[in-house]
């Protein structure tokens, strides 16, 4: 399941290079996290969260075939700050 949604999210985005998705497996359940770059956080939501819910269910297919059950969050990823030193003090 974990290669099925790699290829349709690095299919989607402008930075497939950003693309993790990570697969917990137990009991006949499958928690799939994906993480992708900030930027294409709404291309993979879509509008009115079209998009995420295509794959959601597109991935529910596929369970149903593997007799598993799955699920699909979505992480938000913090961008990393970089500091460029002291702020100035406002006067």
């Amino acid at each position: 399941m974990q290669e099925l949604v790699e290829y349709i999210v690095k299919s989607l985005v402008t930075n497939p290079e950003a693309v993790v998705v990570s697969e917990q497996s137990e009991d006949g359940n499958v928690q799939l996290s994906l993480r992708v770059d900030p930027q294409d956080m709404g291309l993979v939501i879509g509008k009115g969260g079209q998009m995420i819910k295509a794959i959601r269910k597109l991935l529910t297919v596929r369970a149903m075939a593997d007799n598993v059950r799955v699920s699909l969050y979505l992480e938000e990823s913090v961008p990393t700050q970089i500091e460029s030193g002291p702020t100035p003090e406002p006067a």
